[in-house]
């Protein structure tokens, strides 16, 4: 069903994908586009992998006592809020830092607690297919967000409006996961049929 978790999830990793990978393959470009120096783009990358070690980490061990789908409301939030305030701000090496490292926090940390949340809801038996299911659409918006920035770059000259609907797909991710019920389908109660 479209609102069941699997699709929510699915939906959600989907957002996941677009922008790791447009951040991943066009930041660099972005930069340079607007006059930073060539070595801008491998600095801030080199930070979001080092935020991404630290944010893994912290996001799942935080998922222990506090639910799963709130805290990737959180990060899908953050995302939002990240981008939108980079693209307002002054270009500096500083705020190139500053943001790369909110990013690179809430980078991959979507993983651990997609694939926990799966579990917790479906069970064991059934995760790796259902998260197989899910890890498409990241899979899927990889692609997209990849090949998409390219093509609205070479219509328009900027990188604005993926950089607005990054800001667009956050806000709907975040949203989309605060419906999910995290209770294991076992424990839930089976509808009599008429």
């Amino acid at each position: 069903a479209p609102g069941s978790p699997t699709w929510l999830l699915f939906w959600g990793f989907f957002v996941c994908g677009f922008h790791v990978m447009f951040i991943a393959t066009h930041l660099p470009a972005y930069l340079v586009d607007r006059g930073m120096p060539s070595n801008a783009g491998a600095l801030a990358l080199a930070v979001v992998g080092t935020g991404n070690i630290l944010g893994s980490y912290l996001w799942i061990r935080w998922s222990g006592g506090v639910s799963k789908r709130l805290l990737l409301s959180g990060i899908y939030l953050t995302r939002a809020v990240a981008i939108a305030v980079f693209i307002m701000v002054p270009l500096s090496l500083a705020s190139i830092v500053v943001f790369a490292a909110v990013m690179g926090f809430v980078w991959l940390a979507t993983v651990p607690l997609t694939t926990a949340l799966v579990g917790q809801i479906f069970g064991l038996r059934y995760v790796s297919t259902l998260f197989g299911i899910v890890f498409l659409g990241h899979q899927i918006g990889a692609f997209i967000g990849t090949y998409a920035a390219g093509v609205i770059f070479d219509a328009t000259g900027s990188y604005l409006v993926v950089w607005q609907i990054s800001i667009g797909l956050g806000v709907v991710a975040a949203l989309m996961h605060l419906p999910i019920n995290e209770r294991s389908v076992e424990s839930m109660p089976i509808p009599e049929r008429a």
